[in-house]
Formats: C-alpha cells, sequence, structure tokens
C-alpha cells in the first residue's frame, strides 16, 4: 500500500507545509507504522533469527537427555580444568606484557615506537590456526629450531604450548585497551605526584595504575572469554598430546559416528561454555562501568626520558616483538620452499612446488573461492544490518534500544563454538544443514557486532544540531537519520565491513563446525591438509595468508610519517 499521510489539508500560498515527520506506512486492516518503527521491527525480527533462534537451539537441547555419565567418561571434567587454565593464563599473561608495552610506547622516548608498535599487533594479522601452524614448524618434532641445536628444545604440543600461542594472540587487543585508557589517565594527575617528589615508579603505582585498572581487568576478561572459545591452537597443538578443552570436545563430538546424540551432547558442552562466556562479560561491565568517569585526560600524558636506558631498551623490545613476528614466517618458509619434512632449506633444495600443488588443489581453489564469497556475503550483510543498529541506538530514544545492542553485542561475549552448535542445530529444522548459507548465517550472527562498534563509535560523539537543521528544512525524521546520520556512518560502516571481510575470510572455528560437502573455506582446508601431515602444502597456504595481513600491516606503516 503506498505510504499516506496523517495530515492532508489542501495546501495554499498561506498554509504551513504538512509534518512530513508524520509520513507513515498503512497496513492493512492494522495500526499505522512510520518507517522508524518498522526498521526497528525489522531489525529485532533478524536479531531473534540470527541471535535469539540458535542460542534458545543450544539452551533447549542442552536441557533435554542428560548425557553427564558419557561425559564425564569421555573427561568433560579435564576438558574444562583445562580450558580455565588456558584461558586464564594467557589473559594474565597477555595482560601484564602489553601494559609494559603501553607504558614503553605510550609513556617513554623509546625510538622506533611507531614500527615496534606496529609490529606488536601483527599476531592479530595472521589467523591464531595459522600462527599454530608455523610454531610448530619450528618447535613441534622435526621443528626447525629443535633441528638446529640438535636436541628438542621444546616441544610446543600440550598444554604448555597451547597457552602461550593464546597469549600471543591475545597481546595486541590488551595492548588496544590498556593503551586507548592510558591516553585518557589525567596528566595533572601524574604532574602533581611528581612535583610532589615522588618517583617515576611510584607515579605508576600510586596514580596511573589504579586509574587503569578498570581496563587491566577488561583486558583480562575479555581475553580470558576469546581464548576459551578458541578452536584452532588447540585443536593443532593440543590434540596430538591428547590435550583437550571444551571447543575441541565440541568437535569432536560433532565429527563422532559413534556418539548416539552428538548435537545434545555439544549443546551441553556449549552452554557450559555459554555460562562461562556470559560470565566473563559480566565481569567485563562491572570492572569497566566507572571508567568513563575516571578517564578524563586528553591524551597529553608525561614522557619519561628514559636516558642512556633508551636505546637498550628499544633494543631488547624490538628484538621480542621481532622474534614473535618473524620467527613464524621463517617457520613456515622453512617448510613452504622444501620438497618434504626434514629436508634442510638450502640454495638446491628450495623450491616453490608446494605452493603450485597447494593452489592447484581443486579442494584449495574451492575453499578460497567459498572464503571470498562468504567473506563478500558477510561484509554486505553486517554491513547493512550494523549501520542501521548503530544509527537507531545512538540517534533515536526508545526503551528498547539497550535491549537491541545487547542482543546485537551478546555473540561477542560468547565463544564461535556456541554459536556453531546452535546453527547446525537450527539447521536440521530450516533445511539449511551442509549448505554454505547455513555457514553465511553463522558470520552474520558472530560479526555483526563488529560494524555496530565501528558505526557507534563517531555517531555517539556527534551533535544532533545537523538532524534538528534538517527537520525544521521539512525532512521527515527517517530522511534526516539517512541523509544526515546515514551519510555521518558511512566512513566507519565500510571500515566495519572491511574488518568483517578480513575477519571471515581467514575464519576456521564456524566453517570446521558446519563445515558441508563442497562448502569447505580456505581455513579447513589448512587445517586439513595439517592434519592430514601435508605440513609442507600447509605451509605454503598458510605463509601466503600471512604475507598478505603483513602487507597490510605495511602499508598502514607507510601511510605516516614516522615517529
Amino acid at each position: 500500500m503506498k505510504p499516506a499521510l496523517l495530515n492532508t489539508p489542501e495546501r495554499t500560498s498561506h498554509s504551513p507545509a504538512p509534518d512530513r515527520a508524520v509520513t507513515v506506512a498503512a497496513l492493512p486492516n492494522g495500526p499505522r507504522i512510520g518507517p522508524i518503527a518498522l526498521s526497528r521491527l525489522a531489525v529485532w525480527l533478524l536479531l531473534a533469527g540470527l541471535v535469539a533462534a540458535p542460542l534458545a537451539m543450544v539452551v533447549s537441547l542442552a536441557l533435554g537427555d542428560n548425557h553427564a555419565d558419557l561425559l564425564l567418561r569421555d573427561g568433560i571434567a579435564r576438558a574444562t580444568v583445562n580450558s580455565l587454565v588456558t584461558s586464564g593464563l594467557s589473559a594474565a599473561f597477555s595482560v601484564v606484557i602489553a601494559l609494559v608495552l603501553a607504558l614503553a610506547l605510550e609513556r617513554t622516548d623509546l625510538p622506533g615506537r611507531r614500527w615496534i608498535r606496529l609490529l606488536s599487533l601483527s599476531p592479530m594479522l595472521m589467523p591464531p590456526f595459522v600462527g599454530a601452524i608455523a610454531w610448530s614448524g619450528l618447535l613441534g618434532p622435526g621443528g626447525s629450531l629443535n633441528q638446529l641445536f640438535g636436541a628438542p628444545l621444546w616441544d610446543i604440543r600440550g598444554g604448555d604450548g597451547v597457552t602461550f600461542l593464546l597469549t600471543v594472540h591475545s597481546v595486541p587487543l590488551a595492548y588496544l585497551i590498556i593503551a586507548g585508557a592510558l591516553h585518557r589517565v589525567p596528566a595533572a594527575l601524574e604532574e602533581a605526584a611528581r612535583i610532589s617528589g615522588a618517583a617515576p615508579w611510584q607515579v605508576f603505582a600510586d596514580v596511573t595504575f589504579p586509574l587503569l585498572r578498570p581496563a587491566v581487568l577488561s583486558a583480562f576478561t575479555l581475553n580470558a572469554v576469546s581464548a576459551l572459545g578458541d578452536f584452532g591452537i588447540p585443536a593443532l597443538l593440543g590434540l596430538p598430546e591428547r590435550f583437550y578443552t571444551l571447543s575441541t570436545m565440541v568437535y569432536r563430538y560433532i565429527q563422532s559416528g559413534t556418539v548416539e546424540a552428538p548435537l545434545q551432547v555439544s549443546a551441553q558442552i556449549g552452554l557450559l561454555l555459554m555460562t562461562l562466556g556470559i560470565a566473563g562479560a559480566i565481569a567485563d561491565y562491572l570492572a569497566t562501568r566507572r571508567v568513563g568517569s575516571e578517564l578524563t585526560g586528553d591524551g597529553t600524558g608525561s614522557i619519561l626520558r628514559l636516558g642512556t636506558l633508551r636505546v637498550p631498551a628499544a633494543a631488547v623490545i624490538a628484538a621480542a616483538v621481532l622474534a614473535v613476528t618473524i620467527l613464524p614466517l621463517l617457520g613456515l618458509a622453512l617448510r613452504a620452499l622444501v620438497p618434504a619434512p626434514g629436508i634442510p632449506l638450502t640454495p638446491g633444495t628450495a623450491t616453490l612446488e608446494n605452493f603450485t600443488t597447494a593452489l592447484a588443489s581443486p579442494n584449495s581453489q574451492r575453499g578460497i573461492l567459498n572464503s571470498l564469497l562468504l567473506a563478500a556475503g558477510a561484509a554486505l550483510a553486517t554491513t547493512v544490518l550494523g549501520t542501521v543498529i548503530g544509527i537507531l541506538t545512538t540517534r533515536t530514544r526508545s526503551r528498547d534500544n539497550a535491549g537491541m545492542l545487547v542482543a546485537t553485542l551478546l555473540p561477542q561475549a560468547i565463544p564461535g563454538t556456541i554459536i556453531a552448535v546452535g546453527w547446525l542445530i537450527l539447521g536440521r529444522y530450516t533445511g539449511l544443514y551442509n549448505t554454505r548459507e547455513l555457514i553465511l548465517l553463522a558470520y552474520i550472527t558472530a560479526f555483526t557486532a563488529i560494524v555496530v562498534q565501528a558505526v557507534r563509535a563517531p555517531l555517539a560523539g556527534t551533535p544532533t544540531a545537523l538532524e534538528e537543521a534538517a527537520r525544521i528544512s521539512g525532512a521527515t525524521r527517517g530522511r534526516a537519520l539517512v541523509d544526515v546520520a546515514g551519510r555521518l556512518a558511512v566512513p566507519a560502516a565500510l571500515t566495519g565491513g572491511l574488518l568483517v571481510a578480513l575477519t571471515a575470510v581467514r575464519e576456521l572455528t564456524l566453517s570446521a563446525l558446519l563445515l558441508a560437502p563442497g562448502a569447505q573455506t580456505l581455513g579447513v582446508v589448512i587445517f586439513n591438509l595439517q592434519q592430514a601431515g601435508d605440513y609442507n602444502s600447509a605451509s605454503a597456504l598458510s605463509l601466503l595468508v600471512a604475507v598478505v595481513g603483513l602487507t597490510g600491516l605495511a602499508l598502514v606503516g607507510t601511510s605516516r610519517p614516522l615517529r
């Protein structure tokens, strides 16, 4: 039905323009609903299908038959302890390392800070499962470093290796959170402490760190929840040593052909993971709810002069950061450029055959195509949905804004394993089971929050004067939102969509659990090659993925002058 106006008097030269803000769409035999209300209703229906439905499926199936005896026999208690220990320790270690890095790079005159900062963020651009393949090529059985010293230095497989690599990949997020908070520490408080005669370490202990404590706790909880649901690292480094976590147990049951009710058993593990994830999200909220009122600085904190320690400190930090960046690439190259495992890399043995074989494989080509298509589809869908949610929750006043935002961000607090199990169950009832579309829907569920957070930041800090001016000029409320808020949100939305595409194209957890015939992604192809013992081809594809990510990092680094 065409849009109608509630007030439609005949206009004259002296009569005011009709109030276009009351333009509505009339529904047959029902109430009239405005375009903003229609958008809000559509968003809620989508969130019900994308978030509530799969999570409700997990809960409802988990509360069915009791499989506690089976889970206890298979070691659920041990897997729970393993998950809590590896996630807790990796989160704690990553926070300590990130705190030291943030202080050194943001509050000292360390030379080359910009390049060190960029390199310290490099693990974000390498998928965790690729990092696991790279480090196993260095420190696994027959690893290059182990062979170089003639005796095994360390077998990275097992719980200690899982903790180490989770720490490496958790440091960048912790650094971004802590460095952001450090920029907002009021410089006046630190200066007052120094004027009073406090030494630098006393200023940090008595002034800076207490203000950073909420950010530190937030980084810890976010990294712990993320590590709790990680699949690639525990699968590649833990399974060879029968070191199970909750996420790898879910994979084990889904792939099992002997368990009577694999989805129900997986759902019960998923309910445990969901409970732990939501508990972490609540802890994060409680830790950060007052941080906004305490951190009011403008990013101009005082710089500590290192004096004679300036160069040695830079050398030590740069060496550690370069080791974490270069060694994985070296581990991949040492396997990707030789014809078979165990053959040393020399000018005579170097070959590109692994790259040619891997890229020419029909499975690899299908995986790359599927990853590109799914990443593009997820980026498009999340950009549109995330932009609408971002605008509605920042530029309109409604009692359900908080609920809409919580529903959108909830998947970030839940391990991807749970989202995958939920869509597996839902796929049985919707005819989407074993299809590529099921993976796409899971991507949209997991990644929409990325766009919403990107969009909300600029909109929340922009005054509404422009929209009010548009309304005064005769624009409807919906038109003002589209023309003003929509245009303001476009750059951030495109950035968020790009982040979704980069995340989705390298994703493994959802793809591995939702694997369908002919719908394998690039991550699954690499994972399967590694599991099958084709380490050289797996390293070749992994090296390509890593180089693409680090190339993007180099472009960012050269786009601004160095400090």
